[in-house]
C-alpha cells in the first residue's frame, strides 16, 4: 500500500531561511519514497502555516505529514493539532529541527542545506513507519504508602494524611518507632523515648 506524505518547510522568517535554502529542501523531499507533496513557508506555525497544513492534507489526500522548523518543545504541539484538525492521526506526523541543530550552527549555506535534506529525509523515512495511536487516560486513587514506620516514616503518613490523602504505613517489625524505641530518653528535653 503506497502511503501519501506531506513535507512542510518553514522558512522561519530569515533564521532558518538565511542559512538554509528551504526551496532546494522542498525540492528534494519532492523526490523521496511516498512524498506527494512538498512546500516551504515563511512561517509555518502561524494561522496561515497551520492552515496549509490542514487544507494540503484534505486536497492532497496527505496519510503523513513532516515539518521541518524549529524546535519541538516550542511548537510540536501546535503542529500535532494541525494535522489532527486535518483529519489524521495526531502521531501520524514528525517533526524536524532545522533551526537550532542546522541554521543556527552552520556559516556554510550549502552544507546547512545538506544537512536539512539529511534530517528531512531521515523524518520521511520514519513517519513511513509510524502507526496510528490513541491517547488513553487511566483514572487513579489519590492514595500513598509509606515503608517504614520509624519517625520519618510517621511523620510522611502524617502530612500525607493531613493533605487529605488516605495512607498505609507499612512496617516489618510488631509495632512502630524504630530505633526512637530502642532509646530510654530523647534529647534536649530528655522526655521518654517511648
Amino acid at each position: 500500500m503506497k502511503k501519501r506524505v506531506g513535507v512542510f518547510v518553514c522558512d522561519c522568517g530569515t533564521n532558518i531561511a538565511s542559512a538554509v535554502d528551504t526551496e532546494k529542501v522542498a525540492e528534494y523531499a519532492r523526490q523521496l519514497p511516498g512524498v506527494v507533496f512538498a512546500t516551504t513557508y515563511k512561517y509555518m506555525c502561524s494561522d496561515p502555516g497551520q492552515e496549509l497544513v490542514r487544507n494540503a492534507i484534505q486536497d492532497q489526500g496527505l496519510e503523513q505529514v513532516v515539518i521541518a522548523s524549529c524546535s519541538p518543545r516550542m511548537h510540536e504541539k501546535t503542529f500535532r493539532q494541525a494535522v489532527e484538525a486535518g483529519g489524521i492521526n495526531g502521531y501520524m506526523f514528525e517533526m524536524v529541527n532545522i533551526r537550532e541543530q542546522n541554521s543556527w550552527v552552520h556559516t556554510d549555506r550549502e552544507e546547512a542545506t545538506k544537512k536539512a535534506m539529511d534530517l528531512v529525509r531521515m523524518a520521511v523515512s520514519k513517519v513511513l513507519k509510524n502507526v496510528p495511536l490513541q491517547v488513553s487516560t487511566i483514572p487513579i486513587t489519590k492514595k500513598a504508602m509509606v515503608i517504614g514506620g520509624g519517625i520519618a516514616g510517621m511523620q510522611a503518613a502524617l502530612d500525607i494524611a493531613e493533605s487529605g490523602h488516605k495512607v498505609i504505613l507499612v512496617e516489618k517489625q510488631a509495632s512502630i518507632g524504630g530505633k526512637m524505641t530502642q532509646l530510654d530518653k530523647t534529647f534536649p528535653t530528655m522526655d521518654c523515648a517511648a
